[in-house]
């Protein structure tokens, strides 16, 4: 007799597992079937270092073109040898603090200079890697993931012309637009999913922490943004992304930009930019939120990560976009 509740939750779990992994599948059969070439905009802008350029005029450069990341070209070599991000800049400096360096030097000291300092070897600029126009989206996907990487460069094969720096985000963004599936597969949560990191294993920081602490953090536990959250309430406040260049925009020079690593989130906040159409403004969603729904949000937002609150407005988790597109590489 207490078989029947037994054999019918089995049923419901078994008839779940098949919808789950008919939707990885889905997903899975559409990065396959679409290429590179397919993601790259009609018009775009790509900018390319040399690497004898002076490191602090390369990352101005980045900042009044409005991009993350470039690629870096090695006239001797005749090849690229790597991808120069904000973040590599910020870490540049940190380091520079801890070790009480001259910063001025950064206004002459070269990429290349940069780039075979053994000191700053660790995790600073990495080794090239690449994709070209016609390769799947889902190896890119792979690519990023298993390299841990958070761009990837597109190269046309013919003439390795660098054609575009992808992001997870770019490539969500491709598939939201063009995935259709009838099927009703995305209906279970993003928690149900285990997308995303939940409590314990969540890192956040107080708004009257100083930003070299937070950097260090981020650092320390490879992370790209953190939550800012009331240290009683746990209500979220903001968030500070590692790409955050805020604390550098303000500042008139290299010195002044060192001395604003003792500036406390607060005050950093106070002075983002509060469009909340970029990538890193601060969105919220609930743990019972499909992962359809997700999909949804996402193709209005284009956010690089999303954070999950209680019915208190208390954080309790975060989903990526990274997160998003890793659920449907596993097996």
């Amino acid at each position: 007799m207490d078989t029947e509740p037994t054999v019918a939750s089995q049923s419901l779990h078994n008839e779940r597992d098949v919808i789950r992994s008919a939707g990885r599948q889905a997903i899975s059969t559409f990065l396959d079937a679409h290429t590179c070439f397919s993601v790259i905009r009609a018009s775009g802008k790509v900018v390319v270092f040399d690497t004898r350029i002076p490191i602090q005029l390369a990352f101005y450069a980045l900042v009044e073109h409005d991009m993350q990341a470039a690629p870096l070209w090695d006239p001797a070599l005749c090849q690229f040898v790597g991808l120069l991000t904000v973040t590599n800049f910020i870490d540049i400096l940190r380091h520079y603090r801890a070790n009480g360096l001259d910063v001025s030097t950064l206004g002459t000291r070269s990429i290349a200079e940069t780039l075979n300092d053994p000191a700053l070897s660790e995790g600073g600029v990495k080794h090239f890697q690449s994709a070209d126009s016609s390769t799947s989206l889902k190896q890119a996907c792979l690519m990023l993931h298993k390299n841990s990487m958070d761009f990837l460069p597109i190269m046309f094969p013919e003439d390795m012309r660098v054609l575009a720096t992808f992001t997870y985000t770019n490539i969500l963004e491709h598939l939201v637009t063009h995935f259709r599936e009838q099927r009703r597969l995305f209906d279970d949560t993003i928690f149900d999913l285990n997308i995303g990191t939940y409590h314990d294993k969540l890192v956040t920081v107080a708004p009257s922490q100083k930003l070299a602490e937070t950097l260090d953090l981020l650092h320390e536990y490879n992370l790209s943004a953190l939550p800012v959250v009331d240290p009683n309430s746990r209500q979220i406040l903001g968030v500070y992304s590692r790409s955050d260049i805020t604390f550098l925009a303000t500042a008139a020079d290299a010195e002044n930009a060192i001395a604003n690593l003792d500036m406390t989130l607060e005050q950093i906040m106070a002075q983002q930019r509060t469009d909340m159409t970029t990538p890193d403004a601060l969105h919220t969603v609930s743990k019972g939120h499909s992962l359809q729904s997700i999909f949804e949000y996402f193709a209005q937002l284009r956010f690089n990560r999303l954070f999950v609150v209680d019915e208190k407005e208390s954080v309790v988790g975060v989903v990526s976009a990274r997160d998003l597109v890793a659920y449907f590489l596993d097996d």
